[in-house]
């Protein structure tokens, strides 16, 4: 199975824009066709991992063009994806997030509990939270999220807690009312 077959099992996943151009669709179907030929349990995991990320970005109800980014550089070095194709990966993942995010996230998640060593889990934490700090400031919802997500892939309370601290510069909850 083919990391599009894993974003199309959520409920299908996004076509070209309706304002793409023949040359833009077939630059789509190219890099899909490249994507489907990843290893099944990478290709899997993959689609797992972008849509967790997508779950912290979409935690205060607006992706911004930072946080996009950050997930497209994060899935690029984690991955080992050529630009294009991360970024075709994290469109789909957010995508499923907003269509479906309520009733698969704790589906995905389990998921990567049950396929991630403990290192990779606390990984995953990290991309998580610089994900929230992509815009400079991780809001309270924001940390919500990467809290339950935390719980859901089993990771310890005080190994969640450490890797917070190493964003603490970003966390809202630390800056004053009207500071930058």
């Amino acid at each position: 199975m083919s990391i599009w077959d894993h974003f199309t099992r959520l409920g299908g996943a996004p076509g070209p824009p309706a304002d793409a151009s023949p040359s833009d669709a077939d630059s789509i179907r190219r890099i899909a066709r490249e994507l489907d030929q990843l290893d099944p349990r990478q290709a899997r995991h993959l689609a797992s991992f972008a849509f967790v990320l997508s779950r912290v970005a979409a935690a205060d109800l607006s992706v911004s063009d930072e946080e996009t980014r950050a997930m497209e550089r994060i899935i690029m070095e984690q991955a080992g994806l050529p630009e294009e194709q991360a970024v075709l990966v994290v469109e789909i993942a957010r995508h499923q997030n907003m269509l479906f995010g309520g009733t698969e996230n704790f589906l995905v998640t389990r998921e990567l509990k049950a396929s991630a060593s403990p290192e990779e889990k606390e990984g995953l934490l990290r991309c998580l939270f610089a994900v929230g700090a992509a815009d400079d400031a991780i809001s309270g919802a924001e940390e919500g999220i990467i809290a339950q997500i935390a719980s859901e892939l089993g990771v310890d309370r005080r190994d969640m807690v450490r890797i917070r601290s190493e964003f603490r510069g970003h966390r809202a909850v630390f800056r004053r009312p009207g500071a930058p």
